[in-house]
């Protein structure tokens, strides 16, 4: 929750009125973001040094956090998020 953390490179967002699907170029996965709020907090990971700092930016409440901590962890174990900021 205190690091930097970004899409990776091969993956594309497409926003659904659910949340959104992601896939993966270089492993051929889809993952399915089911919430609008973890959409926004994805989308902000890459211009903030933390989870935390693209949370508070994107105006998730910091009591919420752990609920999105085991999504972004799933989404980092199968490669759609990678460590570090920036593009």
């Amino acid at each position: 929750m205190d690091r930097a953390w970004r899409l990776h490179p091969q993956v594309s967002v497409r926003p659904e009125s659910f949340g959104a699907l992601l896939y993966h170029f270089g492993t051929r996965r889809l993952s399915f973001l089911k919430e609008p709020g973890l959409l926004a907090l994805v989308e902000a990971l890459a211009t903030h040094e933390s989870v935390r700092a693209a949370a508070a930016a994107v105006g998730l409440p910091a009591a919420d956090l752990g609920r999105y901590q085991g999504a972004l962890a799933t989404l980092a174990a199968s490669q759609m998020l990678v460590e570090g900021s920036g593009p």
